[in-house]
């Protein structure tokens, strides 16, 4: 395989969540351009109750313009923050929760072809409820449930677009309950 090698990069365009980088890339002699949006990272937690239900959010997202169903999701947005600690706060202000128990379930590329964004996928069970901190209009505005796993894996193959990062979590759950089990 050729070797490839970043040689600059210019800043395209600074969000609030991200940046849009023009990357020039060497391999054989031969220069290129690709535009990345780096990302700073984000977490997702699968929030497991007592009754093994899932806490997922009900939220509209302007990127699909429909409302999705969604596990507990944030960027990595407060420097020096750690993965965890920015689950642990994801989880309070989507679902009004607090965790006894923090599992790592997996971390994911989102979509290399076009971002840098690394999503840590976290298990979250002896869940305490407490009052929701949402930020923004949409989550605002979001409606919270608690769902047994087998409804959203049917949902799953259903066939129907459904968030990605509850797909691998459920995946991710499945497995460990297997090799635990």
């Amino acid at each position: 395989m050729s070797e490839f090698h970043i040689t600059a990069t210019s800043t395209q365009y600074t969000s609030r969540v991200f940046a849009i980088e023009r990357r020039t890339i060497e391999s054989e002699g031969r220069a290129f351009h690709r535009d990345v949006a780096v990302h700073p990272g984000a977490v997702a937690i699968l929030a497991v109750d007592d009754q093994g239900r899932v806490g997922v959010l009900h939220q509209y997202r302007a990127t699909v313009d429909r409302v999705t169903t969604e596990i507990p999701a944030g960027t990595l947005d407060h420097e020096g923050e750690e993965p965890l600690a920015a689950a642990q706060r994801e989880l309070a202000e989507e679902l009004g929760c607090t965790a006894r128990n923090w599992r790592l379930l997996a971390r994911l590329l989102v979509s290399p072809g076009w971002t840098s964004q690394v999503m840590h996928v976290f298990e979250a069970t002896g869940i305490e409820l407490g009052p929701r901190r949402p930020a923004g209009p949409e989550e605002a505005a979001s409606l919270t449930e608690w769902v047994a796993p087998e409804v959203l894996f049917a949902m799953v193959r259903s066939g129907e677009p459904t968030d990605a990062t509850l797909t691998v979590a459920l995946h991710a759950l499945a497995d460990h309950l297997l090799a635990d089990g």
